[in-house]
C-alpha cells in the first residue's frame, strides 16, 4: 500500500507541476479573458490518459504500478476539473456567460473525442 501511494505523489507532483507551467505558459500568450491553458491542460490529460488506457489494455505493456504512476499519478494531477469548475464559476459571476457555456462544451467534447484519440492511437500502434 505505501509503494502505491508512493507512486501516485510522485506522479501527482510531476503532474501538478506540468500543469503549472503549460497553463502558465499558455495563458501568458493570450490577451482574452478565456481560460485556454486550463481547457488545453484538460483536453491534453484526457489524450494522455487514453494513451495510457489504451497501453493498459494490451495486458502485460503496463504493470499495476505504472498505471497507478501514470493513470492516478500524473494524469490525475495533470488535469484540472476543480480549476476547470471554479473558472466556470468566475466566468459566470463576470457577466460572461456565453464564455461559460463555450468553455464548458469545448472541455467536454473535445476532451472527449481526445481520450478517444488517444485509445485509437494506441490501437494502431
Amino acid at each position: 500500500m505505501l509503494k502505491s501511494i508512493f507512486y501516485v505523489a510522485l506522479g501527482s507532483a510531476i503532474g501538478g507541476v506540468c500543469r503549472y507551467l503549460l497553463q502558465q505558459a499558455i495563458q501568458r500568450r493570450v490577451l482574452v479573458n478565456f481560460p485556454y491553458g486550463t481547457m488545453v491542460v484538460n483536453i491534453l490529460g484526457c489524450f494522455v490518459i487514453g494513451i495510457v488506457f489504451g497501453l493498459a489494455a494490451r495486458g502485460n505493456v503496463l504493470s499495476p504500478m505504472a498505471r497507478l504512476f501514470l493513470a492516478t499519478g500524473i494524469c490525475g494531477g495533470f488535469t484540472t476539473f476543480s480549476s476547470f469548475m471554479l473558472e466556470n464559476y468566475s466566468l459566470m459571476n463576470d457577466g460572461a456567460v456565453m464564455n461559460a457555456f463555450l468553455y464548458v462544451a469545448l472541455s467536454l467534447f473535445v476532451g472527449y473525442v481526445a481520450t478517444i484519440a488517444g485509445i485509437w492511437v494506441m490501437k494502431l500502434v
